[in-house]
């Protein structure tokens, strides 16, 4: 789930916590730099831990929140997926930008990698490889 899909991933509680108001009242509207931390999943394979990208970021409400326990076990159990670097856009907790449930067949992602496909209307490519990696798993399945 992308952007909303994040937020409704989570009400449906396929995602724990939740999506809130961005913690400066504005909406986002920047090509934002996020760095890969689980490379495992389905949507992320085809990049390696680490690795940093540039995807445009457009919400309101795109601040990750959950409680300390629960932000504890994504830590722990490698469920983060992306983190933002730099400042921290829309004050989501701990600067994640995405997140996998347990069994990792799930992905929630605040920023718009569908819009990072194409040099001529991206800041770069670097979203299409969240696509790539999903059609290369389903083709493997």
């Amino acid at each position: 789930g992308i952007c909303n899909g994040f937020q409704v991933l989570c009400e449906s509680h396929l995602l724990p916590g939740a999506l809130i108001r961005n913690d400066h009242r504005k909406f986002n509207c920047v090509d934002q730099e996020l760095e890969v931390v689980n490379a495992s999943t389905a949507w992320t394979s085809g990049y390696s831990v680490g690795q940093r990208v540039v995807v445009p970021l457009k919400n309101g409400e795109g601040g990750y929140v959950a409680d300390q326990a629960t932000l504890d076990r994504l830590e722990g159990e490698g469920q983060v997926v992306v983190r933002y670097v730099g400042d921290n856009p829309n004050g989501s907790y701990r600067s994640i930008a995405g997140i996998t449930n347990e069994r990792g067949n799930v992905v929630g992602l605040m920023p718009h990698p569908e819009h990072a496909v194409e040099d001529l209307t991206g800041p770069s490519t670097d979203g299409l490889t969240f696509f790539t990696s999903v059609l290369t798993a389903a083709v493997s399945a």
